[in-house]
């Protein structure tokens, strides 16, 4: 049974153990995560002007919120503002910065009613990140950025956490993913035609669990967590952030969650930076991971505005 830690002085290690087990983990918001926050609200706020954010999609047609969000995600992820802060919620909450490593962040758009479904407010079906070339060790950090309610939150299948689910993973390749999928995101607002991993087989949506928090709080959990999108119908958009951790001595050592289904090509290893001094992950432990084969960028490169 899944059990769900709240827990601001949980010792990281422990906490990844947890994670790596199938559990879930609250983090309250702590002084960086709360600036954090704010910083992307600001930078929201000043895309959407002079629309309130949260219901800007009830005034501008769907083409015209995709022209000021797209270029908003790139010069969110590269400002550092943005690196200084991540960093220092890392310590704050008690991660070694020497053995941490974190990868960009993103900045989500949720719209309501089925307004953006596609592109960059892509409506997430079941998954696992590890579907996608994530190391089994990798833990994922989800933040509101507004208050927000059961009705636009994320759910977790946990029952798939320990057993296998038929899906198209092998035929996913990261590094096609970086120059083909990732790139061209925001051209997709109607339909979605990017091949992603999903499920092949029939998925029971239920029993799942929904967590809200507060704002700047941190929602932690393993890659290897089936989770999906939860269809928005309160009529705002939920604006969130999220970006990705992998312990380094874990990754030596090949404590992770148990791989059993993830067949993808390539790996996303190259994307983590240290976060005491944004040192590169270390080329023996990315070759160890990477499978050797697809075609591509190694790495995803946005340009930023």
């Amino acid at each position: 049974m899944t059990a769900i830690h709240i827990a601001s002085d949980l010792p990281d290690e422990k906490r990844r153990r947890l994670l790596y087990d199938g559990d879930l983990a609250v983090v309250p918001p702590t002084p960086s995560s709360l600036a954090l926050a704010a910083f992307a609200r600001d930078l929201i706020a000043e895309a959407f002007a002079p629309h309130d954010p949260l219901t800007a999609q009830r005034f501008l047609d769907v083409e015209a919120w995709v022209g000021r969000f797209a270029p908003l995600k790139p010069r969110f992820i590269h400002h550092p503002r943005t690196a200084e802060l991540i960093a220092q919620i890392l310590v704050e909450v008690g991660c070694d910065p020497d053995d941490v490593y974190w990868d960009v962040p993103r900045l989500r758009g949720v719209t309501s009613d089925a307004y953006l479904t596609a592109g960059v407010g892509y409506a997430h079906h079941p998954h696992r990140d590890t579907w996608y070339a994530a190391p089994q060790s990798q833990l994922n950090w989800w933040m509101p950025l507004y208050p927000f309610q059961r009705e636009s939150a994320m759910a977790f299948h946990c029952d798939y956490f320990a057993r296998s689910l038929e899906n198209s993973s092998s035929e996913f390749d990261y590094y096609r993913w970086n120059d083909e999928g990732r790139r061209h995101a925001a051209e997709h607002v109607h339909t979605d035609t990017r091949r992603q991993p999903k499920a092949t087989g029939s998925v029971a949506l239920e029993p799942e669990v929904r967590v809200v928090s507060e704002v700047g709080s941190m929602l932690v959990f393993s890659a290897a967590q089936l989770h999906s999108t939860v269809p928005n119908t309160t009529g705002s958009t939920r604006f969130s952030l999220d970006f990705r951790t992998v312990s380094v001595s874990d990754l030596e050592a090949g404590v992770g969650a148990h791989n059993w289904d993830s067949k993808s090509t390539g790996t996303s290893l190259r994307d983590f930076h240290r976060t005491s001094d944004r040192a590169s992950m270390p080329t023996q432990l990315v070759e160890r991971f990477d499978s050797g084969e697809g075609s591509g960028s190694f790495v995803f490169v946005a340009d930023a505005t």
